[in-house]
């Protein structure tokens, strides 16, 4: 038996075919544009993700026996706005996660509908990059297009559309709408009435394992696969990583080291810090987590080989740092404002500490060890209200660099597990994909049987005292320079 892991990124799709022990067959990856039309939007089409993937999804299973494909999930760039009309044509294209039009709906719901309310009805408070806020700048600012609205979706959840024609989300993903009762796993109906929309025009909500339903038959034959193929309800991106780290249960820990980074720890119980630093969602293993989101991680590193460098040659730039511990340059990784736990769409990145005798190879670490420093901002959080992880799971693209594993257990004090499959999102998804079908009971004995650690990175006392030192330092430059960003 084969399953499908669709993991819809902000750069491209990647799919992966799975079978029923775990083994990746084949991984197929296809990218979209991105589009910038003012500074500080992101928007992409709806329709490229569609088309994307369905081209994918034949090369993926082109060369395997395709009756035995029997199911497909997926884990998805989340909080993007899709909203489609009665015709189910697709309005304007999906406002992005790393979007930032939304100020005054963010603060307007924050300050005037008041941050106490707004964790009471969803557990979180809003950020610009979540979806309610979007829905009331799409009211404000296009209100042709806000009466067309029939259908409001997230990401891959427009492509489970597409495939099974069921109006469908999950629990995981719609915890970052700021539409969701988290705790009580319902649509909020005071959030439903603040931003003026009805509960008929959200999608029905689903266990992230549970099916949806099948193929179209359009799409079936279309793909040449069977029309009894299940379309499985899938995750959050970050949600799915984590299945696909064994993340899952009481107390688990992944560090995701992509486009954005992340620290997600699961939990069975629902929790909310007092300030609402964490976002508190519900799991794709049926349960909770709390989530520190970092808005720049790997791409911090991407930017500053790519447009600062002019380099492709990422690991040859890290290979000459050696110095641990001993940086004199700091980074303030906020390319594009931040989310955990400044909420501050407004901060900005900034090099501190270089003198004459600054290197590029003192650069670069400062980079790595910012986005470091940041996640470690998240965990401070999760200290604070009593959960503590003494060990974490990474993925992502960041975390194939050696050097970045070592300092983010050394910042962070945990040991790191790295494990056999690197493919977070597409992996997990796999997995929902495999429980939905009925080869696994649950998630969490699908992820803790088919997710396999192969090595640890282990912290060093001596380089943890000297990371903490460093550290305490980091964390008085955003307050300092928090009124000078513009």
């Amino acid at each position: 038996m084969f399953f499908i892991g669709v993991d819809l990124g902000t750069s491209a799709v990647k799919l992966l075919l799975m079978d029923e022990n775990g083994k990746i067959e084949k991984i197929v990856s296809k990218e979209y544009p991105l589009y910038f039309p003012h500074p500080g939007w992101s928007e992409q089409k709806p329709e490229d993700w569609f088309a994307q993937s369905m081209a994918g999804i034949k090369e993926l299973v082109s060369e395997c026996d395709r009756t035995q494909v029997k199911g497909i999930s997926f884990g998805g760039q989340m909080h993007g706005l899709v909203a489609l009309d009665e015709n189910d044509d697709v309005i304007r294209p999906a406002i992005l996660w790393n979007d930032g039009r939304t100020g005054k709906q963010t603060d307007y719901l924050n300050n005037v509908i008041g941050k106490e309310k707004l964790s009471k009805y969803t557990a979180n408070i809003a950020f610009a990059g979540f979806t309610a806020p979007k829905i009331l700048w799409m009211k404000e600012n296009e209100p042709e297009n806000f009466a067309r609205i029939c259908k409001i979706m997230l990401p891959k959840d427009y492509l489970a559309y597409k495939l099974s024609g069921t109006f469908c989300t999950e629990y995981s993903d719609a915890s970052g709408m700021l539409l969701l009762d988290v705790e009580h796993k319902c649509w909020s109906k005071e959030m439903l009435e603040i931003c003026g929309i009805t509960e008929e025009q959200l999608p029905k909500l689903y266990e992230s394992w549970e099916p949806v339903g099948c193929l179209k038959q359009e799409i079936a034959e279309e793909l040449d696969l069977p029309r009894d193929v299940r379309v499985i309800a899938g995750a959050g991106d970050n949600a799915a990583a984590a299945v696909g780290t064994a993340t899952v249960g009481d107390g688990g820990c992944n560090i995701s080291l992509g486009t954005s980074g992340t620290l997600f720890i699961s939990s069975r119980t629902f929790g909310v810090d007092e300030n609402n630093a964490l976002h508190s969602f519900a799991h794709a293993d049926g349960n909770y987590h709390l989530m520190g989101c970092m808005l720049s991680a790997a791409s911090c590193n991407k930017w500053w080989m790519d447009e600062i460098l002019k380099t492709t040659e990422y690991q040859e730039e890290q290979a000459g740092i050696t110095k641990l511990g001993e940086n004199t340059v700091f980074y303030l990784p906020y390319l594009m404002g931040e989310r955990s736990p400044h909420n501050d769409p407004e901060a900005r990145a900034a090099f501190i500490g270089m003198s004459m005798d600054t290197t590029r190879e003192e650069m670069t670490q400062a980079v790595l060890e910012g986005v470091a420093f940041g996640l470690r901002d998240s965990l401070e959080v999760a200290r604070s209200i009593g959960v503590d992880p003494k060990r974490t799971k990474i993925c992502g693209g960041g975390a194939k660099s050696p050097l970045w594993r070592k300092i983010i257990a050394n910042v962070m004090n945990m040991k790191v597990d790295i494990i056999e499959s690197e493919e977070g999102p597409g992996y997990g998804a796999a997995i929902l994909a495999a429980v939905g079908c009925g080869v696994y009971p649950s998630v969490e004995e699908a992820a803790k049987k088919l997710v396999k650690v192969v090595a640890t990175e282990e912290p060093d006392a001596e380089l943890v005292a000297k990371y903490e030192e460093r550290y305490r330092k980091f964390r008085k430059f955003y307050p300092a320079l928090k009124g000078l960003f513009c």
